[in-house]
């Protein structure tokens, strides 16, 4: 992944980190495919929290598709997206 794409991603995660923080979660950087997808790990009390998949499409994936158009879809590694 490119150092400038990483720092956008990073610049938009942290943007929406004091509310993920503030339950006892937060995200991390896994990749960027090359078609786009970024994969993502929701750490903390995200990893396990029933509305995780929730904060990932409404606020995590919601930040960065707007700070970054041109990523069409964000996907955390270890939740199951029902």
């Amino acid at each position: 992944m490119q150092a400038e794409l990483r720092e956008q991603i990073e610049f938009a995660l942290d943007a929406i980190r004091p509310y993920l923080e503030a339950d006892g979660g937060n995200v991390r950087i896994v990749e960027l495919t090359d078609d786009m997808v970024l994969k993502i790990e929701m750490t903390g009390s995200c990893s396990s929290c029933p509305m995780s998949s929730m904060t990932l499409k409404a606020g995590v994936e919601e930040a960065i598709k707007r700070a970054i158009p041109k990523i069409v879809r964000v996907e955390a590694v270890n939740l199951t997206v029902a």
